[in-house]
């Protein structure tokens, strides 16, 4: 794929190799750069996606909640559901006139004051990512569960003990408790930012009204147009970037949980005190 990209070259053709064009062209063509910028929503998605994966896993974990195994399972099941049903469930979900704004009006706002959810440029990619996070927030909540659950429960007593609260608790053990976890998580959160595809190509029709991610970009160079060697170029920048996000976060979270590591070991010290 990295020699593909240096090429002008269709499936049955190659004109020769073109150096870096293919790799300017990605930044100097608006088409390509706003492509790259849509994955700035779906970023800001699973910033929503992590933190309510987070809230829900702590309070189902934490909380005795009675029949929080139905919460559980009404909560990871988008996750179980193929990726195209759901685009065409919310579909049918955004289109004008139908459930959505039915719910809407149901609350007293009028019909004509409604946005297009999918042909709306203003919105419609807010409803697109808004699938994404109903899916894949089940996901998230449940790798969180199993973290929480890993943790030493004498860390809680000895916590309690200190006259420290829930928030407190969170802040000490759990989220130092859950590091490893919440990193994977978020890795595969932003990384399928930067890929997303079944939402924009499903619900919004293959990317129409300014939907059309890198992803689906690279979809189209490569399938539609037949220029194998800039979709190459295109996949091998993807690449890239989720490289580069992926060393921020760690570099970002080493610096950040420095802190609560010491705290976290602490707590554990003197549990095992206790105990």
């Amino acid at each position: 794929m990295i020699q593909f990209s240096f090429h002008n070259m269709s499936y049955t053709k190659d004109k020769g190799i073109v150096g870096f064009d293919n790799y300017l062209r990605i930044f100097t063509k608006s088409e390509y750069v706003d492509a790259m910028l849509l994955s700035l929503y779906y970023m800001a998605g699973a910033v929503v996606q992590l933190a309510l994966a987070l809230f829900f896993a702590s309070i189902l974990s934490l909380e005795r909640l009675r029949g929080s195994g139905i919460y559980k399972a009404i909560l990871f099941f988008p996750f179980l559901v193929n990726g195209i049903a759901i685009g065409y469930i919310f579909k049918y979900f955004y289109t004008h006139g139908f459930v959505l704004d039915s719910v809407l009006q149901a609350l007293g706002i009028p019909l004509e004051r409604l946005p297009y959810w999918l042909r709306d440029q203003s919105v419609n990619n807010w409803s697109l990512v808004f699938t994404s996070v109903w899916k894949y927030c089940g996901q998230n909540m449940v790798l969180f569960i199993g973290a929480i659950a890993s943790i030493d429960p004498t860390l809680y007593e000895a916590a309690t003990i200190d006259g420290a609260n829930r928030w407190q608790q969170f802040k000490a053990i759990i989220l130092p408790g859950i590091k490893t976890v919440f990193m994977l998580n978020l890795i595969l959160s932003i990384t399928g930012s930067l890929s997303a595809f079944e939402p924009a190509y499903v619900v919004g029709s293959m990317g129409a009204n300014g939907t059309a991610t890198f992803f689906i970009k690279i979809h189209q160079m490569a399938h539609v147009s037949q220029k194998v060697g800039q979709a190459c170029a295109m996949a091998m920048v993807l690449m890239a970037l989720i490289l580069l996000f992926t060393v921020l976060q760690r570099l970002f979270f080493r610096y950040v949980m420095k802190d609560s590591d010491s705290t976290f070991n602490a707590k554990a010290n003197k549990a095992k005190a206790l105990w």
